[in-house]
C-alpha cells in the first residue's frame, strides 16, 4: 500500500474542512492512519496534516488532479506528499563538524530518511569524511570580493541535484538576501544560543558572563533577516556556575546537533506549517521515529 500524507491550511472558522479531506480520501479507497489540526485564531489559518494510505491503487497523481474540486470550497491551499519519498537534501558546513557527522550517522542508519546529493563547504576540512560516505563534496570558497560568484556556483550545485533542502550545519557565512527569497522556506539553520539572547560570533561566553543556568539551541527556516526566520525546534540544558565557557560550548554542541536533526525530521515529514513569523509544528506520526538499521 502507498503511505501519502496530506497538508492543507485555509481560513479559520470554515466549518467541514475535516469532514471534507475525510469523505474524499474515502471515496478514493484511502485509510485515514493519523491525523492533525490547529486552528489559530491570531492569525484566523486553520492548519491540518492527514496522514493515510491508498487501499485500492489510486494515484497521487489522480488525488492532485481531483482534490482541487473540494479545495475550491474552503479556499484551501493544499499539498499531496509521497511519504515513502526522500527529500532530496544538500548540507553546508564551514568548521565546526558536530552537526555534519550527527547528520551523516543519522543518515547512515535510517534515522533520518534523506537523500543528501551534496555537501558544500568553504574549507577542506570535511572533504575526506564525505567522500567516503560517497557523497559528493563541494568545495566552494567566500570571500567579500567573490561572495555572488560562489553564491552562483552553490546554487547550480542546488539545480544540478535537485535539491529540495539545504541545511546550514554550522555554516558560517551569510546568505544573500537574494539567495533567501530565492530558496524561502527551504533553508534550515541551527542558531548556537537560545534566541533572542546572546547573539553573535561567541554567544557561549556571553552566557558564561552573564552567569545563565540554561543554554539552549534554535533551528529556523533562513530569512534575509538573520537568525530572525520562523523557528521549527529550540531546546535548553542547564549549567552552572562551576562550569567554563569551553564546557558550554561542549554542552552546547551536542543541543545544537539535536536540535538540527529534529527539525529536519519535521520537515521532510511535512509537519511544519508557515504562520507568518510563527510555525505550527505537527507531532510525529507513529513509525516516522523509526531507523531502518541500528548502527
Amino acid at each position: 500500500m502507498s503511505k501519502y500524507v496530506l497538508n492543507a491550511n485555509c481560513e479559520s472558522r470554515r466549518r467541514g474542512v475535516g469532514a471534507a479531506i475525510a469523505t474524499f480520501l474515502a471515496k478514493h479507497g484511502c485509510n485515514v492512519t493519523d491525523a492533525a489540526q490547529f486552528d489559530d485564531v491570531d492569525t484566523n489559518c486553520f492548519f491540518t496534516r492527514t496522514c493515510f494510505t491508498s487501499e485500492e491503487g489510486v494515484t497521487l497523481e489522480t488525488l492532485r488532479n481531483e482534490f482541487p474540486e473540494v479545495a475550491a470550497k474552503f479556499e484551501m491551499n493544499f499539498a499531496f506528499h509521497d511519504a515513502v519519498e526522500k527529500t532530496k537534501v544538500i548540507i553546508m558546513v564551514s568548521r565546526f563538524g558536530h552537526c555534519l557527522n550527527d547528520l551523516l550517522y543519522r543518515w547512515r542508519i535510517g534515522a533520518l530518511p534523506i537523500d543528501i546529493v551534496a555537501v558544500i563547504s568553504n574549507h577542506m576540512d570535511y572533504q575526506k569524511v564525505v567522500v567516503n560516505h560517497d557523497i559528493p563534496f563541494h568545495c566552494i570558497k567566500v570571500t567579500k570580493e567573490n561572495k555572488p560568484t560562489a553564491e552562483a556556483a552553490i546554487m547550480r550545485v542546488v539545480e544540478e541535484t535537485g535539491a529540495e533542502l539545504i541545511v546550514l550545519a554550522r555554516y558560517m557565512q551569510i546568505l544573500s538576501d537574494e539567495m533567501c527569497q530565492k530558496m524561502s522556506g527551504r533553508i534550515i539553520n541551527i542558531h548556537h544560543s537560545f534566541l533572542p539572547s546572546f547573539k553573535g560570533a561567541n554567544p557561549y561566553k556571553q552566557a558564561f558572563e552573564r552567569g545563565v543556568k540554561l543554554i539552549g539551541a534554535t533551528s529556523h527556516y533562513v530569512t534575509a533577516d538573520l537568525d530572525e526566520g520562523p523557528i521549527i525546534e529550540q531546546d535548553t540544558i542547564r549549567v552552572t556556575h562551576a562550569q567554563s565557557p569551553d564546557d558550554y560550548v561542549s554542552l552546547g554542541r551536542d543541543v545544537e546537533s539535536q536540535v538540527l536533526a529534529r527539525a529536519i525530521h519535521a520537515h521532510i515529514h511535512h509537519r511544519v506549517f508557515l504562520n507568518g513569523d510563527k510555525t505550527v509544528v505537527f507531532p510525529a506520526s507513529p513509525g516516522e521515529y523509526v531507523s531502518e538499521r541500528m548502527g
